[in-house]
């Protein structure tokens, strides 16, 4: 059992809350049941060391019989070694350690997608979490991160993602134009969320919300730059009918994939 908080390991996983550090090995952080069910379910072969209380073991055996059978061994740890790996205030007693896994463009292109989700300079990691679990509940093939997007493998993203970091591909780290470019040359209508666009309504009437789309989400704070929105084939609003004054990006990111995938299926 590790039970030295102190110990050279259990420092080395607990720098994985650093960019640089998960830059350096390639590895991130995961933490609680949920998001290690969903690793062990996923991508087994991604995870290197899991870490657990024997409390926690206790109240989560499927997950150490899924492990068992995935062949991963766990490695019980005390509460306090936990704490100190933790990004967590109050961890859950369950911590992995695994690979990261970003896709490629290119590969995610060549299985001809209908509904992508592009983030450009999205900063917030709470945001990029919900963005890329709405994509994968409304059935999306992909999510693209361009610019300066915060880090997926980040673990505030990680847990807000809520497991749907395994389900749904995710590309990183690529120039926007590029991006739009190669998407646009797989046969996908690319469309701006942008509070100076058309209304959504008027393009779901006239069937455009059907096509194979691409939606492009901004910076929380400044939304997209000018040089972003002329890349887009369209802009399109969400309309307000109350006395808010926006909807956060998470929230507007989730209606508009929904409309898409509403209008795919109808």
């Amino acid at each position: 059992m590790l039970e030295n908080p102190r110990s050279p390991r259990v420092r080395a996983v607990a720098k994985l809350a650093k960019r640089s550090a998960r830059e350096e090995t390639g590895l991130f952080l995961l933490e609680g049941p949920q998001a290690v069910r969903e690793a062990i379910s996923c991508r087994p072969e991604s995870i290197v060391d899991l870490f657990a209380t024997p409390t926690a073991m206790e109240r989560h055996p499927d997950l150490r019989q899924d492990a068992e059978t995935a062949g991963l061994e766990v490695e019980f740890a005390t509460e306090s070694v936990i704490e100190a790996m933790a990004d967590t205030v109050t961890p859950q007693g369950i911590i992995a350690v695994a690979r990261q896994f970003p896709a490629s463009l290119r590969n995610i292109l060549a299985e001809g997608p209908k509904l992508i989700a592009i983030c450009e300079e999205v900063r917030d990691p709470g945001n990029l979490g919900t963005i890329i679990r709405a994509a994968d509940a409304a059935g999306a093939d992909a999510v693209v991160l361009t610019g300066r997007t915060v880090d997926p493998y980040n673990p505030k993203v990680v847990r807000a993602t809520t497991g749907s970091l395994f389900h749904i591909p995710i590309s990183r780290g690529g120039d926007l134009e590029a991006a739009v470019t190669a998407i646009r040359a797989a046969g996908l209508r690319v469309v701006a969320a942008d509070v100076k666009g058309a209304d959504l309504l008027a393009a779901r009437a006239a069937g455009e919300l059907a096509l194979p789309t691409a939606w492009l989400f901004g910076n929380e704070a400044r939304g997209l730059e000018d040089g972003a929105l002329e890349l887009a084939d369209a802009a399109l609003r969400l309309p307000i009918y109350g006395s808010a004054e926006s909807l956060n990006l998470a929230t507007a990111a989730s209606v508009c994939l929904y409309e898409s995938a509403f209008a795919q299926r109808s």
